[in-house]
């Protein structure tokens, strides 16, 4: 979700807040009768025959079915702008020149680097892929470790990959976040 669309949510939730605020306050102001003291002429009653009139109508049916196409297209933008867009983008590479442009895969290097930590002792599995998170570009490598590695050595080689990662990326901005989840069963302790 974007920053506009996360503005934008805050915005009409704060104004439909105060509007719902002031409703309430201004029907039990006029139940209480303090609306009539403040505003002389306000009716202690009101009457439903206008509503009756508007309903019975030959526009009513068309301008409520408008109403509804209007609200269910706005309804479908709302729950659009709020899906979830984390794929980065392709990368721009230090190099590129005017008119020429080298570009890489984002996932590219995120997939080598979790070859390269699944080749670490202790490492059973590992992926990676890059995506944006909140504006920022992050590498995310997740490996799976056996229940008997050196969580020292493993750390030391994903900070060693994380290190390649950027000088291969050769970007200052970008994020890394290696998630390490311990297997069930010890692959390396059994015999074959």
């Amino acid at each position: 979700m974007s920053r506009k669309v996360l503005g934008l949510d805050r915005l009409v939730a704060v104004l439909l807040g105060l509007v719902l605020i002031a409703a309430g306050a201004a029907a039990v102001a006029w139940y209480a009768g303090w609306l009539a003291q403040l505003l002389p002429g306000t009716p202690e009653r009101l009457s439903t025959g206008p509503v009756a009139d508007a309903v019975g109508a030959g526009w009513f049916a068309g301008a409520c079915a408008a109403a509804a196409v209007v609200l269910a297209f706005l309804a479908l933008w709302w729950l659009l702008a709020h899906v979830p867009r984390r794929s980065a983008p392709a990368l721009s590479l230090p190099g590129s020149r005017d008119g020429d442009r080298l570009v890489l895969e984002a996932d590219a290097p995120a997939g080598a680097a979790a070859d390269a930590l699944a080749a670490a002792p202790g490492v059973r599995s590992a992926s990676g892929r890059t995506v944006v998170d909140r504006g920022r570009l992050v590498v995310e490598l997740r490996a799976v470790v056996e229940p008997s590695a050196d969580l020292e050595e493993v750390g030391r080689a994903a900070d060693e990959v994380s290190r390649q990662l950027r000088t291969v990326i050769g970007r200052g901005d970008v994020a890394g976040r290696v998630r390490l989840s311990v297997a069930r069963g010890d692959r390396s302790a059994r015999v074959r």
